[in-house]
């Protein structure tokens, strides 16, 4: 049974509408090693909630790996807003010079991406290092003829160009025989697998992008990665600033950190449950163990049918876990 001190469920409406989400929903434990966050995204089953339920049960009951940096550098996070908007999006992460930017989103045509990337070079200028992220939208053609247009804003890498991995090692073939050297990063090729190693033991990228939640912790996430011997970029799952301060966790513990951390996403939520947030002002944000508000907890607090449901996802994916 879990040793939790509180259980809150809050609301937090999106700055920017992001991956569909407009209200982003979490359940905030504590337990006797501080606050753990459970905000698997609504659509997902119980058996992979379960895994986001062991993330937040290792931060409130049993901790985090010792650090060996203090901070961490983050980059800003672009949805698939229109060019023109850009900048008001940039002008939400002061400091970082590093920013992902989405593309291949439903609705829209390549031509989209490219004004949207091309927007965010204007910002950041040549020093500026930017990323993209498909999230596995584009077929091995598309993502073939993508890749090489958007190469001109000298991107830093291409994350989740195909959704399979063989389609992942043809379009890393497909694009050294073009000419085209661009990075392929492994997002939900390695945390939606029932093997996540098979990412490095294809060849189908240069880089993992791990998310602490969907990977069931910080020591799954870091033998992850051990495992896989590729560099490694640690992401957020639009958490609050309880859950970020988990991914800090790993990105702090991880012997190399060449990337800057997707890790700045409080940015795109009007509201947090920390003061101060862990936004990402400044391009870092400190590693430790973070306090949820009371004062912000209620000002924040889900309605009585929105905390019932979670509530019941809690004690569902609670019952899949091993017995310790």
């Amino acid at each position: 049974m879990l040793d939790l001190s509180e259980v809150h469920v809050v609301s937090v409406p999106m700055a920017v509408r992001f991956r569909g989400v407009t209200t982003r929903e979490a359940l905030l434990l504590r337990g006797p090693a501080g606050w753990g966050e459970f905000s698997p995204f609504l659509e997902y089953d119980d058996a992979e909630s379960a895994r986001w339920l062991a993330a937040a049960i290792e931060a409130s009951q049993v901790g985090w790996p010792a650090p060996i940096r203090d901070a961490v550098p983050v980059n800003a996070t672009v949805p698939a807003v229109p060019a023109e908007q850009v900048p008001a999006v940039l002008a939400r992460f002061p400091g970082c010079t590093t920013a992902k930017v989405k593309v291949a989103q439903p609705g829209q045509a390549l031509r989209d991406d490219v004004d949207r990337v091309a927007a965010v070079r204007d910002v950041l200028g040549p020093e500026g290092r930017i990323r993209v992220d498909a999230n596995g939208a584009w077929s091995l053609t598309d993502a073939r003829w993508a890749v090489a247009s958007l190469a001109a804003f000298d991107l830093e890498y291409v994350e989740q160009p195909c959704a399979a991995v063989d389609d992942l090692v043809l379009l890393r073939v497909a694009l050294a025989r073009a000419g085209v050297e661009v990075l392929i990063a492994a997002d939900e090729s390695v945390r939606k697998a029932e093997d996540p190693l098979r990412v490095a033991r294809a060849g189908a990228a240069d880089v993992l992008v791990l998310k602490v939640a969907p990977l069931g912790g910080v020591r799954p996430a870091l033998e992850i990665a051990a495992a896989c011997g590729l560099p490694v970029v640690v992401s957020s799952a639009l958490d609050t600033s309880v859950g970020i301060a988990a991914g800090a966790a790993l990105a702090a513990a991880l012997p190399e950190l060449p990337y800057a951390c997707g890790l700045a996403t409080t940015s795109l939520l009007t509201a947090d449950v920390v003061r101060p947030s862990l936004d990402g002002h400044g391009g870092t944000i400190p590693v430790g163990a973070v306090d949820a508000d009371p004062q912000l907890l209620a000002q924040l607090a889900a309605s009585p049918e929105r905390e019932a449901w979670w509530l019941g996802r809690l004690a569902r994916c609670s019952a899949l876990l091993p017995a310790d």
